[in-house]
């Protein structure tokens, strides 16, 4: 198959380049700008510059991140200096398939929204198809545009930690989530430089287990340090799944990685002077930061959740009022808001696979996971051994709330943050030797 995509790049007069050709000045420089648009700017911010990014408000095209707007340029750009457009479709198409079949299949998802006037069609866009065309913008393989990627994640996860931290203690939030420029005044929850506290709690916990099992580049002191950091930037933003999630997924590659390294029989001394000490300190440490309250806010949200933990049971209930029909195609978006009210669901379908199947039916929502499926395996085939343990801990969060079936951002971040941190190394990555044509061999004499 791979072999007549390429033969068909070059019947449309653009040769398929190798990985690792060089990329132009302005795609470098365009993916660091678009990925640092990306993981800084939030809507609360982007309110302050006039662009009503998370209401229902105001032009639809303020409904679009802007990092997408910058993706949808830049692979515009690419596809032009690749010589050829259409060649250039199909070579990515050709080393991303499972990308390209997400993509179509938003694109498709895309028209039928807006034919049907179903809410949506800004999800597709920023979660779909922007996540997938950094993927194959990123699928060229530029070594420099990779290092320099992971330079700006880590800076702006660190400066988002430490900008939760000082929301956290000051009370004061810079740039509070917004809706149609309302600010929930009762929630104080920290929201940095990513808005809502639960997109900050689910790609922080992801970061950190990707600081655990990833950033092989990274000092292992240094690596501590920033796990310690954005662990406390987690309780700042207060989410409770994130938080388990992290505690559980953390602490068994932890454990398993520890007594892999003892049975092994090579134990770095001073490594495992500085793990003990740390192990002692560790319960001091908590304890102080409880007597002081810090984990007032957390436990809070464990205690009362202000129905979230209920919304999840009775979001079920709507089933039950629906017909076959309106399950497979989706029911009128009247009767879906009239369920939501009398099940208590104003806050939302906190489900993404039950959310999406309400909205756009059964059918739609098992073509658009079933590609999103197949483009994290693709995601995680290109990424080392290690990526399992964020992508794990991505599955079982995604589930806690809209997610990958409302707008948003985390499914670009999780994937840009799995091929930068997880990109293995040059030496592993080797070329595939060319078969001989059996006529070839087949003329060659077999001696004994």
């Amino acid at each position: 198959m791979a072999s007549g995509w390429s033969g068909t790049a070059s019947n449309f007069g653009a040769a398929a380049p190798r990985a690792g050709t060089s990329v132009d000045v302005v795609t470098q420089f365009g993916l660091i700008a678009a990925v640092l648009v990306l993981f800084s700017v939030s809507g609360g911010m982007l309110w302050l510059l006039g662009y009503n990014y998370d209401g229902l408000s105001g032009s639809a095209a303020t409904k679009i991140h802007p990092s997408t707007y910058l993706i949808i340029l830049l692979f515009a750009w690419r596809s032009c200096t690749f010589g050829n457009p259409v060649g250039y479709l199909v070579h990515v198409a050709d080393r991303r398939p499972a990308t390209a079949l997400m993509i179509v299949i938003a694109v498709v998802l895309l028209v039928v929204v807006i034919v049907r006037q179903r809410p949506g069609m800004a999800g597709m866009i920023d979660t779909f198809v922007a996540s997938g065309l950094l993927v194959l913008l990123l699928g060229e393989d530029d070594e420099w545009t990779f290092a320099r990627l992971r330079t700006v994640i880590h800076a702006v996860m660190t400066v988002n930690a430490l900008l939760a931290l000082v929301e956290f203690a000051t009370k004061t939030l810079v740039f509070p989530y917004r809706f149609d420029g309302e600010v929930f005044a009762t929630d104080l929850r920290s929201s940095a430089l990513q808005g809502h506290p639960l997109s900050n709690a689910t790609m922080t916990s992801i970061y950190v287990l990707a600081l655990l099992s990833g950033s092989r580049s990274l000092p292992a002191p240094l690596r501590l340090a920033m796990i310690g950091l954005q662990c406390a930037a987690l309780v700042a933003f207060g989410g409770r799944s994130a938080m388990v999630v992290t505690i559980l997924l953390g602490g068994c590659y932890v454990l398993f990685h520890g007594f892999r390294k003892l049975r092994t029989g090579r134990v770095n001394l001073l490594g495992a002077a500085l793990a003990m000490m740390l192990a002692a300190l560790l319960p001091v440490a908590i304890a102080v930061l409880a007597s002081q309250g810090f984990f007032d806010a957390l436990l809070g949200r464990f205690v009362s959740d202000g129905g979230s933990a209920n919304a999840r049971v009775e979001m079920f209930e709507i089933f039950n009022y629906l017909e076959l029909r309106d399950v497979i195609v989706g029911p009128s978006i009247d009767l879906v808001e009239s369920l939501r009210r009398i099940n208590g669901l104003e806050w939302g379908i906190e489900n993404p696979f039950i959310r999406m199947t309400v909205y756009q039916g059964a059918f739609f929502t098992l073509l658009m996971m079933s590609s999103f499926g197949l483009f994290m395996h693709e995601v995680a085939r290109r990424c080392h051994p290690g990526v399992w343990l964020p992508v794990v801990g991505w599955l079982i969060l995604l589930n806690t709330s809209e997610s990958i079936s409302s707008k948003t951002t985390l499914l670009t971040k999780v994937a840009v943050l799995c091929l930068a941190l997880y990109r293995p190394a040059r030496s592993v990555i080797r070329p595939v030797k060319a078969v001989r044509p059996f006529a070839e061999t087949q003329n060659r004499s077999i001696s004994f």
